[in-house]
């Protein structure tokens, strides 16, 4: 009987060291997807329609609840393999939560995990965690589908390498 891949990391191997070396893809190709409530966000209804069409549009989802610091978001994102991080942020602590998460993700060699998000958040403010490395802001209203094919589009699975033969 064949011992199933481990997904998470290993004392062999330190923490996260060639955590994505293989580019090891997700069990029959699909795409992973943490969905998370950091702070103190006590609705959660956005979140969970964003994972369940995530989740129907064929990606596999893990949903953390609500009440999830940065670093557990960010642990459960590695120990999952994950390729993407939604984050959903009512409480206005969208500067200092997205910059929380990213900087962890960069400080655990992970910052090839996509973070994208949304939630009330300030036009004013879309650009600037943009620049701090949001791959993408959804607003309120912003349809289910929009977000599915965004992430399917950059999170999903990468070109096949062009052959040797047409270098």
């Amino acid at each position: 009987m064949a011992v199933p891949e481990s997904r998470g990391s290993t004392p062999d191997t330190g923490a996260d060291a060639g955590r994505r070396a293989a580019a090891t893809p997700s069990p029959a190709g699909r795409i992973r997807v943490v969905i998370a409530k950091p702070g103190l966000d006590g609705h959660d209804r956005g979140a969970k329609v964003v994972a369940r069409a995530l989740r129907d549009a064929g990606m596999e989802v893990i949903y953390t609840g609500l009440h999830q610091t940065p670093e557990q978001i960010v642990e459960t994102a590695i120990q999952e393999d994950a390729d993407g991080i939604g984050l959903s942020i009512l409480s206005g602590a969208h500067m200092t939560l997205f910059r929380r998460v990213l900087d962890l993700l960069r400080q655990r060699d992970a910052d090839d995990i996509v973070v994208f998000g949304g939630g009330i958040i300030p036009d004013a403010d879309i650009q600037a965690l943009t620049d701090l490395g949001v791959a993408k802001v959804f607003t309120p209203g912003t349809p289910t589908q929009e977000i599915v094919t965004w992430v399917r589009d950059h999170l999903g699975e990468p070109a096949e390498p062009a052959s040797a033969e047409s270098a």
